[in-house]
C-alpha cells in the first residue's frame, strides 16, 4: 500500500476504536451513495470493522469500484473528515 493509499481507515497510527468509527463512516457513505452497486465494498468494509486482517480486503474491494463511484466514495469521505478551522466553522479549502 502506497503513502496515498494511507487515509481513513487504513491511516497509520490511528486507534481501534477510531479505526472501527472511520469504517462505519465509510460503510455508510458506500451504502448511500452507492446503494445495491456498493454491496461488495459494503460486506468488505463490515469484515474489516470485525477484524483489522480483512483491511487489506476492503482497499481492493474499494480499488475495483469504478472510477466514478470511487471518487464519489472518497470525496463524501473528505468532507465529512474535513478539519475544522479555527473557532468550530468548518475549514474552507481553497478559498
Amino acid at each position: 500500500m502506497t503513502n496515498s493509499d494511507r487515509w481513513g481507515p487504513w491511516a497509520s497510527g490511528i486507534s481501534d476504536c477510531e479505526r472501527l468509527a472511520r469504517l462505519r463512516s465509510l460503510r455508510a457513505i458506500v451504502r448511500l451513495l452507492l446503494g445495491p452497486r456498493g454491496d461488495a465494498l459494503e460486506r468488505a468494509i463490515r469484515c474489516a470493522e470485525e477484524s483489522p486482517v480483512d483491511l487489506d480486503l476492503a482497499h481492493v474491494a474499494l480499488s475495483r469500484l469504478p472510477s466514478l463511484d470511487f471518487r464519489r466514495v472518497l470525496s463524501s469521505y473528505a468532507a465529512l473528515t474535513r478539519p475544522e478551522a479555527p473557532g468550530g466553522a468548518p475549514a474552507l479549502w481553497g478559498m
